[in-house]
């Protein structure tokens, strides 16, 4: 089975639904970072932008961010 993930520091947040697996399972994890598209050519522009624009609508169900980022900007006008 493939999925789509994404790691963050030493988590890898998962970007499909998994049902096979039940929760608590320890799983063999095979890590390949995606540099081309499936034809093995580089990815395109508009390729590369759906990729980010995916990964960016990972984060806006995060309630932890709103607080990340006033941390950040406190800290950037300290």
């Amino acid at each position: 089975m493939k999925v789509r993930a994404i790691k963050r520091g030493q988590i890898i947040e998962l970007l499909e639904q998994i049902n096979d697996v039940p929760d608590n399972t320890e799983i063999l994890v095979e890590l390949q970072a995606p540099r081309a598209s499936a034809t093995g050519k580089p990815l395109t522009h508009d390729e590369k932008l759906a990729k980010l624009n995916q990964l960016f609508g990972t984060w806006k169900d995060d309630t932890e961010l709103i607080e990340i980022f006033a941390e950040i900007d406190k800290v950037r006008h300290a």
